[in-house]
């Protein structure tokens, strides 16, 4: 911050030096062209000395002086410049990527193993819920499926029975009977302790689990947690959400009167305040096919090219959709000054150890993030150097000139 502080009170000061530079030189020349020194006021100068001393129109300054201003001298740069339309809206991700944990049976939270903000893996242990009916789903099964082993059996044994004509078909239906409704009471109970994520092998060992772990179902982050440990939650409870930004996009409300201009694959500009000042580039995927009534506008799906991980689901976007593209000369909008009605920038020459600058007018076409799209009038001037900042410096040095000249 100093060395910042430092180098804007050395500009100043060294501005108040070239000023004072300019003004002895000019004195100097001033008395070298004429023999004497205008103070003597003994001197009438002709119609053709007064228009000479009308318009200075050059300035230079030393290659130093150039640094301490910080003026970028380069040639005129060509750049894709295109008319947009304006949009808002807020980044989001394909619902594919959303995700709510949940339980699939009343419980109490007996552990959360992650904070917001963590990243996790498709099947990462989040949390524990433990409740005495986790505990009967287990002994229920190990019961049945024992159960599921005699009933077996007997069915077989009835099944020769009734093949060899020796035993009655009313037995053998009931043993069938029996022996199916046990085995369907077996795989519903499966199902359930593997949605618990409690292996039915595991039970079937002897293995008992007091409490039954809640995994995440995709990749992504942990954006939100919602429950407490010990808290008692019931069934579909939502306990936490998770994100996946690999898909982040900007989806963006147009208005029904731009829509006609807005088709997939057109470039999109992005402006995200909370991820700071960098620009975001964006394509539009997808363009919705019905309005939102309030207010009267279409979703537009723009997929971001340049994303990084700061970038959250909810974040505020401001976009231009670029509706063409059009190869412009352009310069920065800090090198372009007007005056008397017309516009100018400053055409920059290597004249010994010094930059000599003279005002070049131009015609300018558009506008637009800080750059001006131009025509420079004088085809002599295409191709030339040109100051690409500090107009403001330069035009000051001028008018101080002017003023110098002027009897």
């Amino acid at each position: 911050m100093m060395k910042k502080q430092y180098k804007v009170v050395y500009k100043l000061i060294l501005t108040i030096i070239i000023i004072g530079g300019f003004w002895s030189c000019n004195k100097e020349q001033k008395k070298n062209d004429h023999g004497h020194t205008h103070e003597e006021g003994t001197h009438e100068h002709s119609g053709q000395e007064k228009e000479a001393h009308t318009h200075e129109e050059v300035v230079q300054l030393t290659e130093a002086q150039v640094q301490v201003l910080d003026i970028v001298i380069d040639s005129i740069k060509t750049q894709a410049v295109g008319g947009y339309i304006e949009a808002n809206g807020e980044l989001g991700v394909p619902p594919q990527n959303e995700a709510v944990v949940t339980t699939y049976i009343g419980a109490n939270i007996s552990k959360i193993n992650v904070i917001e903000g963590d990243k996790v893996n498709k099947g990462t242990v989040v949390a524990y819920i433990a409740h005495p009916d986790i505990i009967s789903l287990q002994t229920d099964y190990i019961e049945v499926y024992n159960k599921l082993t005699f009933l077996k059996q007997d069915f077989e044994r009835q099944k020769k029975l009734y093949d060899a004509e020796v035993g009655s078909g009313r037995d053998y239906q009931q043993a069938k009977a029996a022996w199916s409704s046990a085995r369907g009471k077996v795989k519903g109970y499966e199902s359930q302790l593997q949605l618990l994520g409690i292996s039915p092998a595991t039970v079937r060992k002897g293995g008992i689990s007091q409490q039954a772990p809640v995994r995440s179902p995709i990749d992504g982050f942990v954006e939100k947690v919602f429950v407490k440990s010990g808290q008692y939650v019931q069934p579909q409870t939502s306990l936490m959400e998770i994100v996946n930004t690999e898909h982040i996009h900007a989806d963006l409300m147009v208005f029904e009167k731009d829509i006609k201009h807005v088709k997939n694959d057109q470039t999109v500009r992005l402006q995200v305040k909370a991820a700071g000042d960098k620009e975001l580039v964006a394509k539009i995927y997808s363009v919705g096919k019905s309005f939102e009534q309030e207010p009267k506008a279409l979703h537009v799906h723009a997929e971001i090219e340049n994303k990084d991980h700061n970038l959250l689901p909810g974040m505020y976007v401001s976009a231009k959709i670029v509706t063409d593209n059009v190869l412009e000369k352009v310069l920065p909008e800090g090198a372009i000054f007007e005056e008397n009605g017309k516009t100018f920038a400053f055409k920059a020459e290597k004249v010994g150890n010094k930059w000599k600058f003279t005002p070049t007018e131009i015609l300018i076409k558009k506008k637009q993030d800080g750059m001006v799209a131009l025509t420079v009038i004088q085809e002599a001037d295409q191709g030339k150097l040109f100051a690409h900042n500090g107009a403001y410096y330069i035009i000051a040095e001028m008018k101080k000139s002017e003023a110098e000249h002027v009897h």
